[in-house]
């Protein structure tokens, strides 16, 4: 009796074990998926929330059309928008107007925004003039910008021997904005051409993705 049974507890205990192996591979199978979908969509993400395209000339000599430039989207974090900085921010409602959505295009947005890999059309590249506070005014004798009362230098212009800018203006940074020039001032729209419009062509602090930190 002894000896008829033991083979048959054994053999119980060995089938009923196969399906919690298979069980258990299964569970590691799918949990390898998850971590590999979600390292896929938070790598799309930074890629795309951080990678941008130059679609025209206004920053020259140094950013050219087509150049790939990558932000720094944790820079504005721990401080704050210096001058010189070269931003990318959202241009929607000032230097691009808003445009009406399909239901469609919406529901594609928010289903992407959830990933966070919503494309941002609207995304605009200047270079920051004028911070809260200050006071920039264009230009003096030797056709440099002012800044507080003080001529800034501008190496960067893509046309150093011209005005810093090709109409005269004085305008005061409110607070929580910045005041944004193009590079290629003659070929660039910026702060200058909505000096009339709501908010006077500067950009609210919220809006700005982050500095240029790379070029491609």
């Amino acid at each position: 009796m002894t000896k008829a049974s033991s083979p048959q507890r054994a053999g119980h205990s060995s089938s009923s074990s196969r399906p919690a192996v298979g069980v258990n591979r299964w569970l590691l199978f799918v949990l390898a998926l998850v971590v590999i979908a979600v390292a896929v969509v938070f790598g799309l993400r930074s890629y795309h929330l951080n990678t941008y395209t130059i679609p025209s000339a206004s920053m020259l000599p140094g950013l050219e059309v087509g150049d790939r430039i990558e932000i720094d989207p944790d820079a504005y974090q721990d401080s704050t928008p210096q001058h010189g900085d070269v931003i990318v921010f959202d241009g929607a409602g000032s230097f691009m107007p808003y445009e009406s959505e399909t239901t469609l295009k919406r529901f594609q947005d928010t289903a992407l925004g959830i990933l966070g890999i919503t494309h941002q059309d609207d995304a605009v590249v200047k270079r920051i003039i004028g911070v809260e506070g200050d006071t920039v005014e264009c230009c003096d004798d030797a056709g440099r910008l002012l800044v507080n009362g003080e001529p800034l230098e501008e190496p960067y212009l893509a046309e150093p021997d011209r005005p810093a800018s090709s109409s005269p203006f004085t305008v005061e940074v409110p607070e929580d904005r910045v005041f944004l020039l193009g590079d290629n001032r003659y070929d660039s729209v910026d702060s200058r051409a909505l000096l009339g419009a709501p908010g006077g062509g500067m950009i609210q602090m919220d809006k700005i993705y982050g500095p240029v930190e790379t070029i491609r």
